[in-house]
């Protein structure tokens, strides 16, 4: 899966610019952070696939030059793994299938954001597995040879066996048996290893493991060496690959020692020895497994992620020294409510685990249940000392939708958290379809919080300072929304979009503005000139009754229209340019500003200054990521700023991350910067501009 917030690396094959940016827009409407650029002849597209690197190719089947069939040429002309997304202005049965054959991996109807959106969301993702898949499988290539030559090295007797057959075998396994090299063995049965007492059973052994069974742990047999000779040994067997293939991994040992102690070694290394658990590391093993079979589909179990509530505190109440004594304690009382082959391991300082196989949810909703209970009403002893504890749980049904260690792990913590944040003594289970239940219901809360703000003036206004590189007079914030709520103050990001959708941004917008002029004008009162720069929605720009109540509104507060400056972002600008033009055109009555946010996202952000003419061009925030090590952002800076000095435009730099881009904005002859290096949003205006 792409990264949340990795940008988009776009290639646009488009006769049309207008359509072009339109589709970029559409891109960046869904969340999509894109860098676009366009190629119009096959030169261009040829240097561009090169150059860009792009992530994705969108060409519009209809092109006439370059087509699409030549894109396709000119993506594996290149060698590079580049998804092409054919754009279609209607989808029938012979459209798609002409795309298909001529490469394109997915199609769009061009009339479809929603439909353009998850396609190349699908399309980035994919070819960002499949390039860590590359990644992962050259490290795997590194990692193996290290693995080769350790088991060389190793002093372990150790061969890896496929189909019955030896094909890969150490030193200590040669020296073992009597030869001076594996070409004398490689490609011989493992049954010759075998003294012929022992061949039959272990003849059933080799049939059971190649359909599919698992071998024992361990197998005491009788080998026999190369010059005849009979010794005792003992068999460990792991399933391992060889050259891509599985294969069974056989480690020979010499009964030098009894079964009770090689078996008693064993234990020890996986065991946890305060409490007789698994440790952490033969746990993770034990998950490795079970991971396996979940994405064969071959099994569905259950994890425990278990931890006390404020053990710190438990601790302080029994005293550290009784520390191990506890959780010897509470490990046997976690095997107690387990069954027999279930799998309890200790896997942190005081954390506990548990795989649960072969369980249904409703029973491991039981389990879960009487741990909890347990655990509540039991009171330690230890050394005279009496104390009770509480468990939270994070439980996760393990199938082949969560099949990797990682995502198990993740997900296993993530409702460990969740009961904790709850207060505890709880179990939480991760399910799919619950979560979604879930999210609907904090949906609802969200809706009802946001309702009850705007009718009950719940929102508050925070400022950050936007700082002139070039005198400018005058004090310059942006505007910034926090919604109250009885755990504190909630950014924009979690409640906005709950409001988007349920037609609540007018109202927000409203709000935000008169809080904004009431605000500014008693800032001016007081003697300070200052500008508020207040975002703005396309529910608002095309609502033909907000010019007149904005005017009205100054009015009231006696406050000129210059110290306000509406923006909007430049994606959104371009989906809904007739009425960003009306509004900018109806702001400049009361002499009030427009800024564009994100510029210099699009293919021509120029361009749109022909049709919406803002005053203040917020530079696109992609640029800013690490400025100074960054040539190719610090020369389209530059340029922004040198084409906006020649239209009389100011430019302002967001997101400043560090004093070293400061001196390279103010060196590409921006205008103004901002961002929490210079200071964070506040609910006061306290930067000093002296």
């Amino acid at each position: 899966m792409a990264p949340k917030d990795q940008v988009v690396r776009l290639l646009m094959v488009e006769d049309s610019m207008e359509t072009a940016e339109q589709l970029i827009s559409a891109l960046r409407n869904g969340g999509i952070p894109v860098r676009p650029v366009r190629a119009e002849t096959a030169e261009q597209l040829a240097v561009q696939i090169v150059e860009h690197t792009p992530d994705i190719i969108l060409v519009d089947a209809a092109n006439k030059s370059p087509t699409l069939i030549e894109t396709v040429a000119a993506v594996r002309k290149s060698s590079k793994d580049i998804p092409v997304v054919a754009l279609i202005a209607e989808i029938t049965e012979q459209t798609v299938i002409d795309a298909i054959v001529a490469g394109a991996r997915s199609v769009v109807l061009q009339s479809r954001p929603d439909h353009l959106q998850m396609i190349v969301k699908r399309e980035v993702a994919d070819v960002t597995t499949r390039r860590a898949v590359r990644r992962l499988e050259t490290s795997l290539r590194e990692v193996e040879k290290r693995c080769d030559a350790l088991l060389d090295s190793s002093r372990e007797p150790i061969a890896f066996v496929h189909e019955g057959m030896q094909v890969r075998a150490n030193k200590a396994y040669l020296e073992m048996f009597g030869y001076e090299d594996f070409e004398e063995i490689e490609g011989t049965p493992i049954l010759d290893m075998i003294a012929g007492d022992a061949t039959e059973g272990f003849k059933i052994l080799l049939r059971k493991i190649s359909k599919g069974e698992k071998p024992p742990e361990r197998l005491e047999i009788k080998a026999s060496r190369n010059d005849g000779g009979l010794f005792d040994a003992i068999m460990q067997f792991d399933e391992a690959t060889f050259e891509g293939e599985p294969c069974t991994q056989i480690t020979f040992r010499s009964q030098e020692i009894n079964a009770e102690q090689a078996a008693e070694l064993d234990r020890l290394r996986s065991q946890d020895l305060v409490t007789g658990l698994f440790n952490r590391v033969s746990f993770l093993a034990e998950l490795d497994k079970v991971a396996a079979e979940a994405a064969a589909g071959k099994a569905d179990l259950t994890l425990f992620f278990i931890e006390p509530d404020n053990f710190r505190k438990v601790l302080d109440t029994v005293g550290i020294g009784n520390a191990d004594l506890l959780l010897a304690d509470m490990a046997n009382m976690l095997k107690s409510q387990l069954r027999a082959h279930d799998i309890p391991a200790r896997i942190g300082e005081f954390n506990f685990g548990a795989i649960l196989p072969r369980l249904s949810h409703e029973m491991a909703e039981a389990i879960a249940e009487s741990l909890r209970k347990t655990f509540e009403d039991h009171v330690f002893e230890l050394n005279g000392k009496s104390v009770n504890l509480t468990i939270s749980n994070g439980v996760v049904f393990i199938g082949e939708k969560i099949a990797n260690t990682q995502s198990m792990l993740s997900e296993a913590t993530a409702a460990l958290k969740s009961a904790q944040s709850e207060g505890g003594n709880r179990y939480t289970i991760f399910d799919p379809s619950a979560q979604d239940k879930a999210d609907a219901e904090k949906q609802r809360a969200w809706l009802n919080l946001v309702k009850d703000a705007l009718a009950h003036d719940g929102f508050t206004l925070y400022f950050q300072p936007i700082i002139s590189l070039t005198n400018e007079e005058g004090e310059f914030y942006e505007i910034l929304l926090r919604l109250n709520s009885p755990k504190g103050e909630i950014t924009p990001g979690h409640f906005l979009p709950i409001a988007e959708k349920h037609g609540l941004m007018p109202a927000i917008d409203r709000w935000v503005i008169a809080k904004a002029i009431r605000t500014v004008a008693e800032r001016e009162r007081e003697g300070r000139k200052c500008t508020f720069f207040i975002k703005t929605t396309p529910h608002t720009m095309e609502d033909p009754a907000i010019l007149p109540w904005i005017a009205t509104q100054l009015q009231a507060a006696r406050l000129r229209g210059d110290a306000l400056v509406f923006e909007a972002p430049e994606s959104k600008v371009v989906t809904n340019l007739k009425a960003a033009r009306t509004f900018q055109k109806g702001l400049e009555q009361f002499h009030a500003h427009f800024a564009i946010e994100q510029f210099g996202s699009g293919l021509n952000s120029m361009q749109l200054l022909k049709h919406v003419d803002a005053k203040y061009l917020k530079i696109d925030r992609t640029y800013m990521a690490e400025l100074p090590k960054n040539k190719e952002n610090q020369a389209k800076i530059k340029e922004i700023a040198d084409q906006a000095r020649a239209l009389e435009k100011m430019t302002v730099a967001e997101f400043v991350e560090d004093a070293a881009s400061m001196s390279i904005l103010f060196s590409c002859g921006v205008n103004f910067v901002q961002g929490n290096f210079l200071q964070e949003p506040e609910k006061v205006m306290s930067y000093d501009f002296g």
